[in-house]
């Protein structure tokens, strides 16, 4: 009896050697994630070696990250810097995973290492920004928060519709420092310090003007 025991357990321990190996070979890998097209407009997310259909963005939602790109790209002109500003880049944050941000900002440098291949950081961008839809929210603020502040990105704005606020979280010693603006307060930024513009000027940005 002891023998068939030790072999039943022998089996089911291959069982599940042959199940996990299937598993992981029909993950997909970084590399590729970072060449797939499935020959239409959809954008998608790798999490943990699943792609995720990523749903197309709200016209507020477009509008706004319209705006916040507008003023990051003037404030880089202005001051001369070696960044660009990007919309909708991915960011691997892991073995199998990687996001897409709204905007994101990177140096000339890491721009130039994506020559010839899709934009999709390997090394943390200066700044990151997500904006807030219903679908979003937990993916947002807590995956992204965690995934973000692992990776090492010094600056992450959450910019919140649905509660009227932008939180701006600034990366020190391993963790996320927070800090939520609402109305009329100006937006205080370390990588855009200059920059003036308030969680009224962001939110009325996904507004359309009246008839």
């Amino acid at each position: 009896m002891a023998e068939v025991a030790k072999l039943e357990k022998l089996l089911d321990s291959e069982r599940h050697l042959v199940v996990t190996s299937s598993i992981a070979t029909n993950l997909m890998s970084f590399e590729e994630y970072a060449v797939y097209d499935d020959g239409t407009e959809k954008r998608f997310e790798l999490v943990d070696g699943v792609l995720v259909e990523m749903n197309p963005p709200l016209l507020e939602h477009f509008l706004i990250a319209k705006l916040i790109e507008q003023v990051f790209d003037a404030e880089i002109k202005r001051l001369q810097l070696a960044w660009l500003c990007f919309r909708e880049a991915g960011v691997r944050i892991g073995l199998r995973k990687s996001r897409l941000t709204d905007v994101c900002v990177a140096t000339l440098e890491q721009a130039r290492e994506l020559r010839g291949a899709s934009v999709v950081f390997e090394t943390p961008p200066l700044l990151a920004v997500e904006i807030v839809s219903p679908d979003s929210v937990k993916r947002d603020y807590r995956y992204k928060r965690t995934e973000y502040a692992a990776l090492g990105i010094p600056e992450y704005w959450i910019v919140d519709p649905l509660k009227s606020k932008v939180s701006v979280l600034q990366f020190n010693e391993g963790l996320y420092e927070e800090t939520a603006f609402t109305e009329e307060q100006q937006i205080q930024s370390s990588t855009f310090p200059e920059v003036k513009l308030t969680v009224a000027q962001v939110l009325a940005a996904g507004e359309l003007p009246p008839n």
